[in-house]
């Protein structure tokens, strides 16, 4: 094993610099991962061109690899063995506090970069921290008695098995937030990774109806989301979303309305809102906006609207997810478009920016290629 570990490091608003850090010190209860994939998605975008932490930070929070040194407390508590492939959370929670009995570990304080300058979060914590290697975007990737893995299932290559954050999202949001199911009918917004990941979700869960939108730039992923399952496609641009809705679904609305845009603006949930049944339907979105003046409250509480946000993933979702994968089922791997080296990390991150091949959905990092 390498003395030295190779990583890409941001150390201001879109810059990364390649360092090297001494391989750690493994103690008992803790291991290493050799990385295989990391992807990226777009609060990736979002950290690099403004990053919330001023430290050098080791990007890559969708991380899958092959434990490649484990101490003997770790392989008990955790179950594993060196040489087995795992897909790792990027939540670090501490397993004493009431949401980590819960097994809500996604809301633990010390996870939570937001609001503990000291959390443990991989992708988000500062390199300068014991053991440094923090996030994906490199060789090895440090692994406490704490973190959260998955083993990959035989037969799950590993950069299927990358996918599996967008998927777990897509379980987690539309399954258990959102309450899909039988005879659901369900408006997705936008055909990125997540949108697509929550199509496949929603005809798993049997839905009778999934509709998707996106732009007419959008035109091959929605193209794709038929393939993977949606029964209908509209282009916002082209047609009135409304209109297409209302005639699709003879006029009834649909049940719930998964917000899966990036940048968009008010538009999509105030077409959810336009859009979701009589009576009693789900909406729910994503937190770009820090505000939404005019909110139509009134139509909302008229409607009897729920709405829930989206957030992360629970260890259910993320095994479901891997399930998923293994089950063939879907031609999942369309969702892998393009893969980069560690020294074009960059470049990578540009790309699901939309910096690059407009056909790019899911892009990965391969950091040992």
């Amino acid at each position: 094993m390498a003395e030295q570990v190779v990583a890409a490091v941001r150390t201001a608003p879109g810059t990364t610099e390649f360092r090297e850090y001494p391989m750690p010190d493994i103690p008992d209860d803790g291991a290493l991962l050799k990385v295989e994939v990391a992807g990226i998605c777009g609060t990736d975008v979002k950290m690099y061109g403004k990053p919330v932490i001023k430290d050098p930070v080791i990007m890559g929070h969708e991380n899958v690899g092959v434990i490649a040194r484990a101490g003997r407390t770790f392989r008990e508590r955790q179950g594993l063995a060196e040489g087995d492939r795992v897909f790792v959370e990027h939540y670090v929670p501490c397993r004493r506090c009431e949401w980590c009995h819960l097994g809500e570990y996604r809301h633990c304080e010390a996870t939570d970069w937001r609001t503990n300058p000291d959390a443990r979060r991989y992708g988000y914590t500062s390199a300068e921290n014991p053991y440094h290697l923090w996030g994906g975007f490199a060789q090895y990737m440090y692994l406490p008695w704490n973190a959260v893995l998955h083993r990959v299932p035989d037969g799950v290559s590993a950069e299927r098995a990358g996918i599996a954050t967008p998927m777990s999202n897509g379980i987690e949001w539309a399954l258990f937030d959102a309450g899909v199911g039988y005879d659901s009918t369900v408006l997705i917004q936008g055909p990125g990774q997540q949108g697509l990941a929550q199509t496949v979700a929603c005809k798993q869960a049997g839905a009778s109806r999934v509709i998707v939108t996106g732009t007419t730039r959008d035109a091959a992923r929605l193209e794709l989301a038929r393939t993977l399952g949606a029964d209908h496609v509209i282009d916002v641009q082209a047609h009135d979303p409304l209109e297409q809705i209302m005639d699709i679904t003879g006029g009834k609305g649909v049940d719930v309305v998964l917000d899966c845009t990036s940048g968009a603006g008010v538009a999509p949930v105030l077409l959810g809102i336009d859009a979701l049944k009589r009576r009693a339907g789900t909406l729910l979105i994503q937190g770009e906006m820090a505000a939404f003046p005019d909110f139509p409250v009134k139509k909302v509480t008229e409607k009897a609207i729920t709405i829930k946000s989206a957030r992360g993933h629970s260890y259910r979702s993320c095994e479901l997810a891997l399930a998923q994968l293994a089950s063939d089922r879907f031609p999942l791997d369309l969702l892998t478009t393009h893969t980069f080296g560690l020294h074009d990390v960059d470049s990578a991150v540009r790309t699901v920016a939309g910096q690059g091949d407009p056909g790019a959905i899911h892009v990965s990092v391969l950091p040992n290629a």
